[in-house]
């Protein structure tokens, strides 16, 4: 990217995209995306890769938003296949908030099941928000692997994607739920609980189904 001594302003923001104060970062990635500039796509895609901070993160990703999906698509794409795990999430979240389908493919199996939490999980939101029409059930046996895995925070950001597919999920649930792995029986019951009756609480939900799957329950009775 050449910036020229004639473009005072695009060189500050540059800068600023790189100055050691979160403040000055997340002032240079919104001015970047009030003012759209197609010479900013590809340092925008390099910064969310490295940036720490969580806000200037969501800032980057919004600016990225402001521009045009075929500027921005193909540095995605490509982030989406770094070895470096926040790259990947990064890339991931943006993605789903550009919502365009063409993205579609580069959601793959191992990203849906990724080593990472992180990436895993902007995964599982960015698959829910890009699946093409008439691929909802393929995608909710894949996510249905899922199921158990990790802490709160992730089995709820999963059953969360689970719950945005719909009804198309439930067969998927139904088949987790005579899993070996109790974690899992537990998790698909308390996923099927929210999608029944969102106003559930997931805390509510999964600690409920622990005790029907310790009971020996596998929550399909009576179903």
């Amino acid at each position: 990217m050449t910036i020229t001594r004639q473009d005072p302003d695009a060189t500050g923001a540059l800068q600023g995209l790189e100055d050691g104060r979160s403040s000055v970062r997340l002032r240079a990635a919104l001015a970047v995306g009030t003012t759209p500039d197609p010479r900013f796509v590809d340092k925008l895609v390099e910064r969310c890769a490295i940036e720490p901070e969580f806000f200037v993160r969501d800032m980057l990703t919004w600016a990225l938003t402001r521009h045009p999906v075929s500027m921005t698509l193909p540095g995605l794409l490509r982030e989406v296949r770094s070895e470096r795990a926040q790259a990947r999430s990064q890339a991931l979240h943006t993605l789903s908030k550009i919502g365009d389908r063409q993205a579609w493919p580069a959601i793959t199996r191992a990203l849906l099941s990724d080593a990472d939490n992180e990436v895993a999980r902007s995964a599982w939101r960015a698959a829910v928000v890009l699946v093409p029409e008439g691929e909802e059930s393929a995608l909710a046996a894949v996510l249905a692997t899922q199921l158990g895995r990790g802490e709160r925070e992730t089995q709820l950001s999963l059953s969360r994607a689970l719950v945005a597919l719909g009804e198309v999920v439930l067969p998927a649930l139904h088949a987790a739920m005579t899993a070996p792995d109790p974690h899992v029986r537990a998790h698909a019951l308390a996923t099927q609980r929210l999608l029944r009756e969102p106003d559930t609480g997931f805390e509510f939900a999964i600690e409920e189904a622990k005790r029907v799957v310790a009971l020996g329950g596998s929550g399909q009775e009576g179903r």
